[in-house]
């Protein structure tokens, strides 16, 4: 049996080969760079430092337009910056009826607005052998440089939180871009309709500046490879050990449903509109009254210890030992 194509992000092992050792003149008003797990560069602009960073929607069809804004806006937002500047190139399908182009663009006006960031910019075209539209965002924003949040900060003593669920955008996506698979299995029509709605929980931004004020060691923003791949860039790039416990990770149950459904780990499921943060014990209450106050679920899921690596303690009293690369789900069921 051949096996499956490779797809989804690239490897750590090939990021470290290929990618961040290549970038060009070293310029030292850059503060952080292309390095595992730091999704958002940091630039030095004197007192305060420019956050820019750039996201792909290549696995979602309905609204990506509105998502492509949110999911790179969150990206800016855990650095501890609101994000004010958009630059979007739009690869469109051959022959691609005028419609879509209208749709996916005013997807992306009212979602820019929401945000409150404007788009100053891109490049947009009908490219060969597309068979969907695709997305690449960058978004920029400012944050004051004696504030600003790493992927990297995380450190022994810190908890682990965590916000909404797990795979919040993956299972919108399941429900909307596999609806009749899901019918076929016996889910049922109303819990469909609630999953799709769950699109409009991506975006981090609120929770992601209210917990930069409290001041928490690490913020990320889960998204392929789920919570799982987000956990395990947070404990590896901060060269530190993460225990999180199953039965503590908020899972709704729409999304159990659909994945069990079709067979995919919801650990492992594209996870924006989630944001984990570590931070010390002792801002912890400040960063719960936040979140109450702007009516965000949050659970307190592990804490970070010495050593290196994500474990995974299950309900049923098993380890895993999760590696620095988690697999995307959602990229099996658009292979198969």
């Amino acid at each position: 049996m051949p096996s499956k194509p490779s797809v989804g992000k690239l490897h750590p092992r090939l990021l470290a080969k290929y990618i961040f050792g290549r970038v060009g003149l070293r310029d030292p008003d850059v503060l952080v760079g292309p390095a595992y797990g730091e999704d958002s560069a940091i630039i030095s602009l004197g007192e305060q430092v420019l956050v820019a960073h750039v996201d792909p929607i290549t696995e979602a069809v309905e609204r990506i337009g509105w998502l492509a804004v949110h999911i790179s806006c969150n990206d800016v937002a855990v650095r501890g910056a609101k994000p004010r500047w958009l630059l979007a190139v739009l690869y469109l399908p051959e022959g691609c009826p005028e419609s879509l182009i209208d749709e996916i663009t005013k997807q992306m006006d009212n979602a820019a607005r929401e945000v409150g960031a404007m788009i100053v910019g891109g490049h947009s075209e009908r490219t060969p052998r597309l068979d969907r539209p695709l997305i690449s965002m960058t978004a920029l924003g400012l944050a004051p440089r004696d504030r600003y949040v790493v992927t990297s900060g995380a450190r022994p003593g810190d908890v682990v939180l965590m916000t909404k669920g797990a795979a919040i955008e993956g299972t919108s996506i399941l429900a909307a871009d596999f609806r009749q698979s899901l019918i076929r299995r016996g889910v049922d029509e109303e819990t469909i309709a609630r999953a799709r709605r769950f699109i409009s929980e991506v975006s981090v931004i609120p929770e992601a500046l209210a917990l930069a004020e409290v001041g928490v060691n690490s913020m990320h923003d889960p998204t392929e490879g789920g919570l799982l791949g987000g956990l395990a860039e947070v404990a590896y790039a901060s060269g530190v050990g993460m225990d999180v416990w199953e039965e503590k990770i908020l899972i709704r149950e729409e999304t159990a449903k659909l994945c069990q459904a079709l067979g995919i780990d919801p650990l492992k499921l594209v996870g924006s509109g989630a944001l984990v943060a570590t931070l010390p014990e002792d801002r912890l209450g400040a960063a719960e009254a936040a979140l109450k106050e702007l009516g965000v679920e949050y659970a307190v899921i592990g804490k970070v210890t010495e050593g290196r690596g994500l474990t995974l303690h299950r309900r049923d009293g098993s380890r895993v030992d999760v590696g620095e690369y988690v697999e995307e789900e959602l990229t099996k069921l658009w292979v198969d």
